[in-house]
This record gives C-alpha cells, structure tokens and sequence, in this order.
C-alpha cells in the first residue's frame, strides 16, 4: 500500500475528505520525523515505537575491488512493533 492507497482508505472508513486525511497524514508524518530529529522517541501505545538508532563508523569493503573504505557513522530510524499490532499479525 502507498501513500496515496491509504488516504484512500481513511477518507473511506471515515468522514472526512481525501483531502482533508492527506494533510493530517503529512503533518502527522512530519511531526514523527520532528521528533526524531530532535532525538526523542514516538510512542504509539498498541501500534510501535519509533526511535533513533546511532550507527558507529567503521570500515569496509568495495564488493568490486576489494579495497577498504570508511563508512561514516550516522543515525538510523528503528520502528518496533508493538504488542497490539503483533498480536493482530498472528
């Protein structure tokens, strides 16, 4: 499902316009990353928790050449599921 299948799909199930949904999902989407940014995590009580993963910088290789390369630490976002939504996978 994309963007856009699942504007379609709230508007759907709710009484709002599709317009209307597509600006709260992008807001929504932007406060998440906000967030993020800032360094805290978002708690969706049921659904998941998305945090802020620090990656250290460390070397590798070229897979054609073989030759040594430094990849540079960065921050990673992580998502993990959430007992509610587990349980409704399985």
């Amino acid at each position: 499902m994309n963007k856009s299948e699942l504007v379609a799909k709230i508007a759907k199930n709710s009484s709002a316009s599709k317009a209307a949904v597509e600006v709260i999902l992008n807001e929504t989407l932007k406060a998440v990353t906000e967030t993020l940014k800032k360094g805290d995590d978002v708690r969706l009580v049921g659904f998941g928790t998305f945090a802020v993963a620090k990656r250290p910088a460390k070397e590798g290789r070229n897979p054609r050449t073989g030759a040594k390369i430094k990849i540079a630490a960065c921050k990673q976002p992580k998502f993990k599921a959430g007992k509610a939504l587990k349980d409704a996978l399985n």
